[in-house]
């Protein structure tokens, strides 16, 4: 594991407004699992496209096996033997795997004429290479996320590559199909190719690598064995500090019932969902996939309908409101995915804190910029949002920024439930210490609030009771001593009814 594959000096990336990487030096050793971590916005996926032809550094240079060159564009990288498998996967869903995996490079005879069977048969040898379960002819819009990754993969093998690049790679897979990525992750390891592995997840961080870089602010802070080294290292060469108050919970200070849901129902989804939540507290729910917690808030607020189930708000029972009347009512929802549920991308940090509440912001049907304006500052300054400006696009930022904007654009409403599901997934750990302060600090205020996370050190951490869900039920509620990763798991695999604990 000692012959370097692959090295950069010096780099700088400077865009308007920002310096993305300063004076950055890595390196990727054949065989090895190198990890490259960081804040949102710390430089890791800037450094991995310079490296994949996708930007053009400032400064500084690139040795690949042992020689300096240029990486001009994204197909004289892959040329090259350098791959980089975006966490948005890069492939057109109405082409077959073979038509993917050579995307721009097909075979053609001097016509210009597609030599189908060469790419057929050279497609079908890479895919078996890597025991993907399917053939070249397969339209890859009918496979399922991970054999899509796999798809991905595949162009590794299809053009010998020497460095592959793993940019949030289990972001939308199952455990079963993280097991199967981790398997061909160290076959390609075994084989001799360098790979760089970029996550927030820190358990997957130590059981796959080999070494850690830390980025922060566009520097490195440093290189690890991962053997040598422990969470609370790695997240003070992050953030700066420990984890010693990662999860912050709001002191047991409740108010009146803000919310009571009583014997809820939606047809296939789930089925006399009942619970209360009250100001000042947090209410977590935690689950499997597929455990109906997220079409349970939605139909609260009123993305679904309901089959059958009562709502009181604040000790009245109200019918099953719709988004504008729960808005109107003072209930928020933060959505699972803020790039296709929550955010305009396209849009700067202005218009998306105000889009939901335009009247709010509007003087005779004219919209007030200047109140725009003090509230984009209010909520940029309070939840320490890093952007260049109230009209910087949305998809120009890290996503732990986006999610502080879905955050400001409920805020600035003042509401009195606001439920936040998953609300640090695919962020790091110094925008969730924040968000999880945050989660403290609003139910201090007297805000009632819903938290669903998959994490379950989070839901714990965070929350003063947690209902467990599966198959479309509350299966159990605990909370104080009897809020346990033991008893949530016991729970919500065996459908074991919970006592909660005084």
């Amino acid at each position: 594991m000692s012959d370097m594959v692959l090295e950069v000096r010096g780099i700088t990336k400077t865009f308007p407004g920002v310096k993305a990487l300063d004076n950055v030096s890595f390196d990727i050793r054949a065989g090895e699992v190198h990890a490259l971590v960081g804040e949102n916005g710390a430089g890791k996926s800037t450094l991995m496209k310079v490296l994949a032809g996708l930007h053009r550094a400032d400064g500084g240079e690139i040795i690949y096996q042992g020689q300096p060159t240029e990486v001009s564009g994204p197909l004289d990288a892959r040329k090259k033997g350098i791959l980089l498998i975006h966490q948005e996967l890069s492939l057109a869903p109405e082409l077959s795997a073979a038509e993917n995996i050579y995307l721009g490079a097909w075979p053609t005879n001097r016509f210009g004429v597609l030599k189908k069977r060469e790419l057929r048969r050279n497609a079908k040898s890479a895919l078996e290479a890597l025991n993907c379960g399917f053939g070249p002819d397969v339209r890859v819009g009918t496979l399922s996320v991970a054999m899509q990754q796999m798809v991905e993969i595949a162009r590794a093998e299809a053009f010998s590559a020497n460095v592959v690049i793993f940019d949030e790679p289990t972001a939308s897979l199952t455990d079963n199909e993280k097991t199967q990525l981790f398997h061909t992750i160290r076959g390609l390891k075994e084989r001799g190719v360098g790979i760089v592995y970029i996550s927030h997840k820190m358990d997957e961080i130590f059981d796959i690598t080999d070494r850690i870089t830390v980025l922060r602010d566009g520097q490195v802070q440093g290189t690890v064995e991962t053997a040598e080294s422990d969470l609370n290292q790695i997240t003070r060469m992050m953030i700066g500090r420990t984890l010693d108050a990662y999860f912050v919970k709001a002191e047991a200070n409740f108010g009146e019932e803000v919310l009571r849901v009583d014997g809820l129902g939606k047809q296939g989804l789930f089925k006399d969902v009942s619970f209360t939540v009250r100001e000042g507290e947090v209410l977590g729910l935690y689950g499997l996939v597929g455990a109906g917690r997220s079409e349970v808030v939605e139909t609260v607020f009123g993305v679904r309908k309901a089959d059958s189930g009562r709502l009181f708000w604040k000790g009245g029972e109200i019918k099953l409101p719709s988004p504008r009347e729960s808005i109107d009512m003072g209930m928020a929802l933060v959505p699972e995915s803020r790039k296709e549920q929550g955010l305009v991308l396209m849009m700067g940090g202005r218009e998306n804190t105000s889009l939901p509440h335009l009247s709010l912001f509007s003087d005779v049907s004219v919209m007030n910029r200047t109140k725009e304006l003090a509230v984009f500052e209010k909520y940029r300054s309070a939840l320490s949002i890093k952007t260049t400006g109230p009209d910087q696009a949305l998809s120009q930022l890290s996503g732990g920024n986006q999610q502080k904007f879905v955050l400001a654009k409920w805020l600035c409403a003042d509401p009195k439930l606001i439920i936040l599901d998953e609300p640090t997934r695919g962020i790091d750990v110094g925008s969730k210490s924040a968000i999880h302060e945050l989660i403290a600090d609003l139910a201090h205020q007297g805000l009632a609030v819903i938290v669903i996370s998959s994490e379950m050190p989070e839901v714990l951490g965070v929350s003063h009771r947690v209902l467990a869900m599966s198959e479309g039920a509350v299966v159990a509620e605990f909370e104080g001593d009897a809020m346990t990763e033991e008893n949530l798991i016991d729970a919500v695999s065996h459908h074991r009814k919970g006592i909660a604990a005084e």
